[in-house]
């Protein structure tokens, strides 16, 4: 049985998602940060018929779908759901869960990443490159000057205007937070963390200026990023596909746990 979620599922709903907190990242930290009644956020839960535990859920935050499961699940009745709605653009998840809605809809185009956490950093990394007073944590005014950074970089997808409306909104709700090394009064390096929760934080926008780059400025960023987060007692994920990159974020301590699939509409 398939049933929308409200708050009293809150406790059977977490008593799931806990049993992979990074992979559910997004999940708990939305249902903490947003509870369960916003015109943006949808939950579903898939009941077990024996002892009516939750044993998969959908999320639908704004036109985006996360689905979540333990085990086998009800697929076409998640899908039907999705098909109902013709606003919808894309779904993520675990790959092999998304894989599963792949078998039975069509999408136009689809991205797999490796996803890594990071549960205690690398010391060695940690002594030898961070820099105390050089690195600043990001209020709204420095939106402009970040998105002014990040839009000129290939790789991020999100337009000018959306990406300064998602980071003033996530700064504004203490839902992540952005560090950025500054030079001659212009952004030079930044990276963000979004999804923060009570376990656990996304990295995300890791970003340098072309100038800039092969220095370690956002190593830098991300090392001291992770630092604040692990002494708050919290670990971080993050996602990558290049190869590159992969070994840099594993030198700081982050471990691959899995593979990431996004589905587009």
């Amino acid at each position: 049985m398939i049933r929308k979620l409200t708050e009293i599922d809150r406790k059977p709903l977490m008593a799931l998602l806990i049993k992979e907190p990074a992979l559910n990242l997004f999940l708990i930290g939305d249902v903490e940060n947003f509870g369960f009644e916003q015109e943006f956020m949808e939950l579903w839960g898939e009941f077990d018929p024996v002892d009516f535990h939750i044993k998969a859920v959908l999320l639908r935050f704004y036109k985006s779908y996360l689905p979540y499961a333990e085990g086998p699940f009800d697929v076409e009745g998640f899908a039907a759901l999705l098909r109902k709605d013709k606003d919808v653009e894309m779904i993520s998840g675990s790959s092999e869960i998304v894989k599963a809605f792949g078998r039975i809809m069509s999408f136009r185009k689809e991205k797999h990443l490796y996803f890594a956490e990071l549960k205690e950093m690398n010391a060695e990394i940690y002594s030898g490159l961070s820099a105390p007073g050089t690195i600043k944590k990001a209020t709204i005014s420095e939106v402009n000057a970040i998105c002014a950074l990040t839009d000129g970089i290939q790789e991020f997808e999100s337009s000018s205007e959306g990406s300064r409306k998602s980071l003033h909104q996530t700064l504004v709700s203490g839902t992540g937070r952005t560090y950025y090394v500054e030079c001659q009064g212009e952004v030079v390096a930044t990276a963000s963390t979004a999804a923060e929760n009570s376990m656990s934080a996304m990295v995300i926008a890791v970003a340098t200026h072309q100038a800039y780059r092969e220095q370690g400025l956002a190593t830098r960023v991300v090392v001291q990023l992770c630092a604040d987060l692990l002494a708050e007692g919290r670990s971080l994920c993050l996602f990558y596909d290049n190869p590159r990159a992969g070994a840099i974020y594993k030198r700081l301590g982050f471990q691959d746990i899995g593979a990431w699939s996004m589905m587009y509409f």
